[in-house]
């Protein structure tokens, strides 16, 4: 089991659902270049870039095909591009609340003129949001954005919990989750290019909770318009899963987009041993 960080996250991220997999799979969490304690790289990168690189670090590794890719938001398109690619490699995809080339199609209209005008529609307007953080994040946001990681991460052990959580409130760490989805236009025609999935089992996770989390990245928008976003990533997995011939969609009410993994690490888990056609174990 390979996990795919979501742009702005690690592997340590994930730290809760690889444990609990290990009970039963390999598992493996690693940071893209450029990203998290990886190497410095420029960004934005290609999607076959980012998945050419995980073979290689598999294959060094020595973790052996076929896998099962559990891929986060963009982490899940890197997710599908790589089964594309190398069919005969992946068992199987379990993928939360995915990145999509169709989102837009689905999102209500004011949504899509939003993000247009706040995030920009090309690379170089995004790249320019990217550029406005400053190398100095207000004091208020540290705090806030600390006590937002703290609560996600009860009982974790202090020597991860601390460095990861101060990590995440750093201008470079913020930049580059900006810059590694600034070429997302780019990244979904490369992906729907790319061909059809294998004939493998597939879950998708939609988070339909709402949280501070969300909250926060999507300030400004109304609860309303939070809900309807939620109803339209549904609809959107919905119709992912009718095309796909061994494909499950699971609801998770309880968390939000960000905080999935850390909220219900056990309904991954749970959704990666159906992939792979284990039981669910005991109550």
């Amino acid at each position: 089991m390979v996990i795919l960080p979501g742009a702005g996250t690690v592997g340590l991220d994930y730290l809760d659902v690889a444990h609990k997999a290990a009970a039963f799979t390999t598992s493996v969490v690693y940071d893209r270049a450029g990203t998290g304690w990886s190497e410095p790289m420029d960004l934005p990168r290609s999607s076959t870039q980012v998945t050419d690189e995980l073979r290689a670090l598999l294959s060094v590794m020595g973790v052996a095909p076929p896998y099962v890719l559990v891929g986060h938001s963009l982490g899940g398109l890197y997710s599908r591009h790589y089964a594309t690619r190398f069919p005969e490699e992946v068992a199987g995809l379990v993928l939360l609340d995915p990145t999509h080339e169709d989102y837009n199609a689905y999102m209500p209209p004011e949504l899509r003129e939003r993000a247009a005008s706040q995030d920009g529609t090309d690379v170089e307007d995004r790249t320019r949001v990217a550029d406005l953080i400053p190398d100095a994040l207000p004091p208020e946001f540290i705090a806030f954005y600390r006590r937002l990681f703290a609560a996600e991460m009860p009982g974790w052990p202090e020597q991860i919990k601390a460095p990861l959580i101060e990590a995440h409130v750093n201008p470079a760490w913020v930049r580059t989750g900006v810059l590694e989805a600034s070429n997302l236009d780019t990244l979904h025609e490369e992906v729907a290019a790319a061909g059809s999935l294998p004939d493998v089992p597939v879950v998708i996770l939609v988070s339909t909770g709402l949280d501070d989390f969300r909250r926060a990245v999507c300030i400004g928008q109304s609860e309303q318009q939070l809900k309807a976003e939620i109803d339209a990533r549904r609809r959107l997995y919905e119709a992912v899963v009718a095309k796909l011939p061994h494909a499950r969609l699971h609801a998770v009410p309880d968390a939000g987009h960000a905080t999935l993994p850390f909220r219900r690490p056990e309904a991954v888990v749970q959704a990666i041993r159906e992939v792979v056609g284990l039981p669910s174990p005991p109550a």
